[in-house]
This record gives structure tokens, C-alpha cells and sequence, in this order.
């Protein structure tokens, strides 16, 4: 038994290695290079302390100096945790993968530089959206709430945060943020989305928002709604095409709807009601919805009317 054993790992052994060095060569290390993902995991949790230092930072009284100190220390950790991940993520570049790793770390050092100037941009856009959870929300007690336990505001401050390496043509690291944001939350973002300000996702779960799909200000949506696209049939031939629907200023999507199409644009104002299929465009100030079937009501032959048997109990 114990020979069997040993000659069927010889086979998987061989077969991994043989099949695995088709695609590429195992003796080079570097190509197998990748981002970490708990240290990304670790950038957006040092990333949430710097965009919210009063919810998220030191949990004892201490100075304003020391307050200082720490937050300036964080953004260096940041700095040095983002240069050594891009640097890794930019072998993944079809323009920078051959190239010595002292220019792509150089160049990863100005993208992360870049990044991190744009904070006080990504609080001025997240606090907005806070506002959009606690003006559309009659169940939120107060914004420190929304901060400390909504799954859709830390969706979306995850979205923003890898829309901006998205744009900065960043490998890989973009996509695991928001995949992570993803498994957390369960809504799906992906970081090329387009969204506006003033946004807010109710509840969050099952909510899909494709690559190409461009959202527009003080939009509202709920659970399950999906903005993609109509068919990816067509595969690879679909890169860099608009396949996910507009939508403009003003548009609430209740739960269940679906908009599907990068040509379908969804005019500003509209109202779009729980469940509807769209596939083509609507125009602005519309309220979208489909007659529900007819409710039936009858009376159940089969319920127990006498429960008192499911009520004894022995002590």
C-alpha cells in the first residue's frame, strides 16, 4: 500500500510540473512573483485608519502630537508596504514586465507617491457618501454606525481606493482589494466602475457593478441589483469595449433589477422598480416598473388548526 502511495504522488508530482512548465518556466522565480494579499489586506485596513483617524486609529486619550506622529508614521508604512506591491504587480504589466526590478520600483516609489496625494480627495468623496447612507437610511442611529458596520459604505470606500490604482494602470492589486471588499461585503465592484458623488448601496448583498459601467451622482441602489452586461460571448474580443449600462444623476434602482448593456442609459431622475429586466435605454424622469401577477389567496386544507399538542412539554 505504502508503494502504491508513493508511486501515485511520483505521477501528480510529474504531471504538476510537466504541466505547470508548459505555461511557464519553474526554475525562474521571479515570473511566479506576485502581490501578497494580506499585505494588501493590511494596506486597506492602514488606508481605513488614515481616511477615518477617529473610528479607526488609537483607541486610548493621547495627544494631538502623538496623533500626529502615529498617522505620520502610518503613511510611511503605507508608502513602503505600496512600493514593494507594485513593484511586484507591475511584472504583471505587458510594458514593464521585462524591465530590471530597480525601474519598476522606481516607478513603482512616483505611483505610490501619486496615490496617497489623493486622500484628502477619497475623504471629501467618502464622506459625501456617508452623508447619501445617513440621508437615505431612516434605520441609521448615526454616521458612526454607517462607518463602523455597513456593508455597503465599506464597499464602496474599498471601490474608490482601487478605482484610483485602477487609473493609474496598476496591476492585479486593484481587483484583489476589491475582492476582498467583495467576500466581505457581498457586493461586487469592479475597480474600473465609474461612480459619482454622493452614492449609496442599501444592504448591499448580491449588488454586481460591471467594469465599464459609469455611474453618476446622488444615485441610490439597493440589494441584488446588477448593472452589466449583455452577453460576454464574445470573450477577450469584449477588452476595452463599453458593455455595462450609464446611469445618470438622480437614479434610484430598487432591489432585484437588472440593467444590462453598454449602450442602455438610464436617464437622470428615474425610478426603477424592484425586479425589472432593462435592456435599452430609458429617458430621464421615468418610473420603470412591471405589473405584479395576481395574488391568490386560499384557504390551506392541510394547516393544523389545533396546536395543542406541539405546546406540551415535560419538565
Amino acid at each position: 500500500m505504502a508503494r502504491n502511495m508513493e508511486e501515485q504522488v511520483r505521477k501528480i508530482v510529474h504531471y504538476l510540473m510537466q504541466d505547470a512548465g508548459s505555461e511557464h518556466p519553474l526554475g525562474s522565480l521571479e515570473v511566479h512573483l506576485q502581490p501578497d494579499r494580506e499585505v494588501i489586506i493590511s494596506v486597506l485596513d492602514k488606508l481605513q485608519i488614515l481616511l477615518f483617524p477617529a473610528h479607526f486609529g488609537r483607541k486610548k486619550q493621547v495627544s494631538g502630537f502623538a496623533v500626529k506622529y502615529e498617522l505620520g508614521a502610518l503613511v510611511e508604512e503605507l508608502y513602503s508596504a505600496l512600493v514593494t506591491q507594485i513593484t511586484l504587480a507591475l511584472l504583471h504589466h505587458p510594458d514593464h514586465s521585462g524591465e530590471a526590478k530597480a525601474q519598476r520600483r522606481a516607478l513603482a516609489g512616483e505611483l505610490a507617491g501619486d496615490f496617497l496625494e489623493k486622500i484628502p480627495m477619497l475623504r471629501e468623496l467618502l464622506k459625501m457618501d456617508l452623508q447619501a447612507a445617513f440621508n437615505g437610511d431612516p434605520a441609521a442611529f448615526n454616521k458612526d454606525e454607517i462607518i463602523f458596520s455597513y456593508p455597503g459604505f465599506y464597499a464602496i470606500m474599498v471601490n474608490r481606493i482601487a478605482h484610483e490604482l485602477h487609473l493609474m494602470k496598476v496591476p492585479l492589486i486593484p481587483r484583489i482589494m476589491t475582492e476582498y471588499a467583495h467576500s466581505r461585503t457581498g457586493a461586487d465592484i469592479h475597480p474600473g466602475a465609474t461612480i459619482g458623488r454622493y452614492f449609496f448601496i442599501d444592504h448591499a448583498t448580491g449588488v454586481v457593478i460591471g467594469e465599464t459601467t459609469v455611474i453618476g451622482d446622488r444615485v441610490k441602489i439597493y440589494q441584488g441589483v446588477t448593472l452589466g452586461g449583455l452577453s460576454t460571448r464574445a470573450g477577450q474580443g469584449l477588452r476595452n469595449v463599453k458593455r455595462h449600462p450609464t446611469i445618470e444623476n438622480d437614479v434610484t434602482i430598487y432591489s432585484g433589477a437588472s440593467i444590462l448593456g453598454g449602450e442602455t442609459v438610464i436617464g437622470e431622475g428615474c425610478i426603477i422598480g424592484g425586479n425589472c429586466f432593462i435592456t435599452r435605454s430609458v429617458p430621464a424622469h421615468m418610473r420603470v416598473s412591471f405589473s405584479a401577477p395576481e395574488l391568490q389567496y386560499k384557504p390551506d386544507e392541510f394547516a393544523v388548526t389545533d396546536l395543542s399538542e406541539y405546546w406540551t412539554y415535560e419538565i
